[in-house]
């Protein structure tokens, strides 16, 4: 059975940009929560998402490219954004339960192609664990309709 993401409660203080506190409810039997902290620094994520941009875009009037948007992606079930072609590979994965938060979006975001075998992602990855947290915290600021988070 497929894991559905109940609720997503974002608490969000980027005075700077340096840090995401969000809780994710599942609907498991245990009724645990989880949460996670994004610790990156959203300003020098900005800066590292200009390599992402050839293909995804944030904000308002961002539209899926080669990739999707990556408005609301922290929280997101895997291959479901509406409108996007996902490979099957992706699809499956969210199927299986995958949800994109701060420790998946950074493995992924590591090696794409190791993490997904057979995703449409040919970026290489981000090598620098740093870069990849400063993406997150920026990536994190965007609510699925593109404006930016409380405080950003």
């Amino acid at each position: 059975m497929l894991q559905k993401l109940l609720a997503v409660t974002a608490i969000v203080t980027l005075p700077a940009g340096f840090a995401f506190a969000a809780s994710h409810e599942s609907d498991d039997s245990s009724g645990a929560s989880m949460e996670m902290e994004i610790t990156g620094d959203a300003e020098a994520g900005e800066q590292v998402f200009r390599k992402c941009q050839a293909c995804h875009m944030v904000g308002e009037d961002a539209q899926n490219r080669v990739g999707p948007t990556l408005n609301g992606v922290v929280g997101r079930t895997a291959g479901t954004l509406e409108g996007f072609n996902y490979s099957d590979a992706m699809v499956a994965k969210g199927e299986e339960g995958l949800v994109w938060n701060p420790e998946t979006l950074a493995a992924y975001l590591e090696n794409p192609r190791g993490y997904v075998e057979g995703t449409k992602m040919s970026f290489a990855g981000l090598r620098k664990e740093e870069e990849r947290a400063n993406v997150i915290a920026y990536l994190a600021q965007y609510s699925e309709d593109g404006t930016m988070g409380e405080g950003s």
